[in-house]
C-alpha cells in the first residue's frame, strides 16, 4: 500500500509550488509547517540537510527542490494527466521546466539584488542565464503564441514555470507583459492553484497573528 506523502514546508516559501502540485496531482498527503533559521529542526536537516523547504517523502523515497518535485508527482501520479504526451511535449517539458530552475531563477534573483548592475557584457556568456533581459525575452516570446508549456495542454511543467511567473509578476521581478500576465491569469484560475493558495494563505495569516 503506497504511503501517504510526508510535505515539508513553510506557507511563506516554494513550498507554495508542491503544495500546488500534490493538489493537481490529487495526492493524499501529511503537512508538516516549518519555521526558518533557529526554528528548523534538526530532524528536518536529517532529511534535507540545505534545511530548505518544500521537500518530500514517498514510500521511503525523498524528492526536495521545487521543480523537482513537480516532475516526481506527474510520474507518481501518472493517472492524473500531468505527463507529456510524446517526445516533442516531453521536449518542451523538461527543457521549459529547466530553464524555469536555472536561467529564470538565476537572472531573476541577481536582477532583484542587482548584482548585475555594471556588468561587462562581455562577461554574458560565462553566467548561466546571459542576462535578465535575454531571460525574459525568450520565456515571454516562448509563452506568446501557447496556452501552456506543451501547447493547449496543462502540464507539470505548467507548476513550475507558471509558479516562477505568478511570483515574478507579483512582486515587480518580471515585467508586466501581456503574454506573461495572460499565462498567470489562466493558473491561478484553476481549481487545484485556488485550493492550495487557500491553505497556504490562512497557515500565513495564522503564522502573522502569532508574531
Amino acid at each position: 500500500m503506497t504511503e501517504k506523502i510526508q510535505f515539508y514546508t513553510n506557507p511563506m516559501s516554494r513550498g507554495q509550488i508542491a503544495r500546488w502540485a500534490l493538489h493537481e496531482a490529487g495526492a493524499d498527503y501529511d503537512e508538516h509547517i516549518l519555521g526558518y533559521g533557529p526554528d528548523m529542526k534538526q530532524a528536518y536537516r536529517d532529511i534535507n540537510p540545505m534545511g530548505k523547504v518544500p521537500a518530500i517523502v514517498h514510500d521511503g523515497r525523498t524528492v526536495t527542490e521545487a521543480a523537482a518535485i513537480c516532475l516526481y508527482l506527474a510520474e507518481a501520479f501518472p493517472d492524473a494527466g500531468l505527463l507529456p504526451q510524446g517526445l516533442s511535449e516531453k521536449a518542451d517539458y523538461l527543457r521549459w521546466s529547466f530553464f524555469a530552475a536555472g536561467p529564470v531563477e538565476q537572472a531573476v534573483t541577481t536582477h532583484a539584488f542587482k548584482w548585475d548592475e555594471g556588468l561587462d557584457p562581455q562577461s554574458y556568456g560565462r553566467l548561466g542565464f546571459g542576462n535578465y533581459d535575454l531571460t525574459v525575452e525568450v520565456l515571454s516570446g516562448f509563452l506568446r503564441d501557447r496556452a501552456y508549456v506543451c501547447g493547449d495542454r496543462f502540464t507539470a511543467a505548467d507548476i513550475y514555470v507558471g509558479s516562477q511567473v505568478v511570483w515574478g509578476l507579483a512582486f515587480g521581478l518580471l515585467p508586466k507583459r501581456d503574454e506573461l500576465a495572460a499565462y498567470a491569469e489562466r493558473l491561478r484560475g484553476r481549481d487545484a492553484y485556488k485550493a492550495a493558495r487557500a491553505i497556504d494563505d490562512a497557515h500565513a495569516a495564522r503564522m502573522y497573528a502569532a508574531k
